[in-house]
């Protein structure tokens, strides 16, 4: 049987966060690095793609990865990583950098800011939301994200803008990292890879933009960090839903070796590239290690 490598698909170090309990903190990572170090060989993302490609993965072959390029994953994962000797792949969204927000973030701080009882969305056409308690919030802030996530990137940037504006609140400027950190990031031995400069659905857009989208985070990337950038993660990254097979065909032509992202790639496209990418958010040993086991048997 083929040895494929699990890809734990992480980003979220943020100290505990009252309306986003169930994500894991600093504490919380720590424990499950050490964990995945004692239970796995952890490989650097492009090794592990080579020896999947020639057949040649050792037991129990893992990566790590991070996506977007969150301010936290150089400010908290870098230190646990390396505590643990890790090492770890950043696909960064590149348009985000120095200040930047992805539309998503811009959603979930209005919402958190919000001081009013009532967030009424009516103006742009998408509802009116009770947002007076932490559990509002996060059933207002799923529901906006689900109307405003296959909008076009202008529109989305737009309905983003009104919102915070219409919640009356000031968003924050430093959720992403500065191109410094990138490159601290590199130099602390973490890949960096590509995720395109402003996190669209590849689907949505036409090929022209898709290229431009993929190529120029790419370029981006390379004249930032002197040496060339090969990896690449596909937004959100659903085959079929939000990109398709001519954007791992655009991906190539590019010069782009993605990191197939989420379990059904793994089956379809992309079997020979990667194996099941996951997010396991379980806190205890037992339920993280049974979540481990049960990804590995779905997908062998």
């Amino acid at each position: 049987m083929a040895s494929y490598p699990s890809l734990f698909s992480t980003g979220f170090c943020h100290p505990p966060d009252p309306l986003f309990p169930g994500e894991p903190d600093a504490k919380c990572f720590n424990q499950m690095m050490g964990w995945i170090k004692s239970w796995f060989n952890v490989l650097p993302l492009d090794q592990a793609i080579f020896q999947l490609r020639h057949e040649c993965l050792p037991e129990r072959a893992a990566a790590i990865s991070f996506d977007d390029g969150y301010a936290d994953n150089r400010a908290v994962a870098l230190p646990i990583l390396q505590r643990h000797k890790l090492t770890a792949t950043f696909f960064i969204a590149t348009g985000f950098l120095d200040g930047g927000r992805m539309w998503n973030d811009s959603i979930i701080e209005s919402v958190r800011a919000c001081r009013k009882p009532i967030l009424d969305l009516q103006p742009v056409d998408l509802g009116a939301y009770q947002v007076g308690t932490c559990q509002e919030k996060r059933a207002a802030i799923a529901a906006i994200i689900a109307k405003v996530k296959y909008r076009a990137i202008r529109e989305r940037i737009e309905l983003t803008s009104r919102i915070a504006t219409l919640a009356n609140v000031s968003l924050p400027t430093d959720l992403m990292m500065s191109s410094r950190q990138v490159k601290e990031m590199r130099e602390a031995g973490m890949q960096i890879g590509a995720h395109t400069v402003s996190h669209p659905i590849l689907a949505s857009i036409d090929l022209a933009e898709a290229r431009y989208e993929m190529s120029e985070s790419k370029i981006f990337l390379e004249n930032l960090l002197g040496e060339r950038v090969t990896l690449f993660a596909y937004p959100n990254g659903k085959p079929g839903l939000d990109y398709l097979k001519e954007h791992v065909t655009l991906a190539q032509e590019i010069g782009l070796m993605p990191q197939c992202q989420r379990r059904w790639v793994a089956r379809e496209w992309c079997r020979s590239v990667s194996g099941a990418p996951f997010t396991p958010w379980d806190r205890s040993r037992m339920r993280f290690g049974v979540r481990l086991l049960s990804n590995l048997r779905d997908n062998s």
